[in-house]
């Protein structure tokens, strides 16, 4: 039977507890909800108002993995849904709001992924979002390099960025901006990556396609695109070990020299966020957003 808990008085079902979802350290599901749980507090703020997609590993990375945008079947009445605008017509996702609400979603096995603005204001960025992702034999130690130099371009047009790993590969760059179309966004976030590419021709590639990318780090700036979605901060993601996207400190970017420097699984979020608080907590404050140039 399937237990049910009460979560701030909402019964929320949490099933196969004991079921092994990240294999090579034998993490389980009542670990993940247990991880949740723990990280409500950092976590909520950067979804609250965020339209989520869910990328699903019900049965670990090693089984189906799937994105989930729609509601799904079965969501309890009381969780907030929002009608989002899509190409080919609109669509209702989920708005994770509150505690009761993480829970059942985290019930789901998924990663969180969510757009760079609210629902009150669809296409309309609060938020600019770069993605380094090393090809190999590139590492997260070449994608530091590259987020110190777009540190400093965005801090030359007045924009204050903050790191945090993707949780796989790469390091995420993000930065609170003023409301602004999300067109916008994108075109000034590509002028930076072709920037970038152009002071660091040997390590920096602004294009997508595969055959360029080897022993460089991709600036993906399409993240930016209004129907796109990005690894939300402290999300679990679908990997063998349960890492986490992680905010970390330039401190620890200037220092990265060896992959492991920037691995973070669950457990190492609560001391850091007892050590740390919310690195990405200026993202959350309006009067600290910047007007793009």
């Amino acid at each position: 039977m399937t237990p049910i808990t009460e979560v701030e008085g909402r019964r929320v079902a949490l099933s196969n507890l004991e079921k092994v979802l990240h294999p090579a350290t034998g993490f389980t599901k009542g670990e993940l909800l247990h991880y949740y749980a723990t990280a409500a507090g950092v976590l909520l703020p950067h979804l609250r108002d965020r339209p989520v997609s869910f990328l699903r590993y019900p049965d670990g990375p090693d089984g189906q993995v799937f994105f989930t945008k729609n509601v799904p079947p079965g969501t309890p009445e009381w969780v907030a849904t929002a009608e989002v605008p899509r190409a080919e017509g609109p669509a209702r996702m989920v708005l994770v709001q509150d505690l009761a609400s993480l829970m059942w979603a985290a019930n789901l096995v998924a990663e969180f992924h969510t757009h760079q603005w609210v629902i009150s204001a669809p296409a309309v960025a609060d938020r600019i979002v770069f993605d380094l992702d090393p090809g190999p034999p590139a590492t997260v130690v070449h994608c530091c390099e590259v987020a110190l130099w777009l540190r400093e371009r965005l801090a030359a047009d007045g924009i204050e960025a903050y790191p945090k790993t993707s949780g796989s590969k790469g390091l995420h760059l993000l930065a609170a901006v003023r409301p602004t179309p999300s067109d916008q966004v994108t075109e000034y976030a590509k002028g930076l990556a072709v920037e970038a590419e152009r002071a660091m021709p040997r390590l920096v590639v602004h294009r997508m396609t595969r055959s360029l990318r080897p022993g460089k780090v991709f600036v993906d700036w399409s993240q930016n695109a209004a129907r796109k979605t990005t690894a939300t901060p402290y999300t679990l993601r679908a990997r063998a070990t349960p890492t986490v996207s992680a905010p970390v400190t330039w401190e620890e970017v200037e220092a990265c020299r060896a992959v492991g420097q920037l691995t973070f699984l669950a457990a190492d979020i609560a001391p850091r966020v007892q050590d740390y608080g919310d690195v990405l907590a200026p993202l959350l404050d309006e009067e600290r957003a910047s007007p793009l140039p």
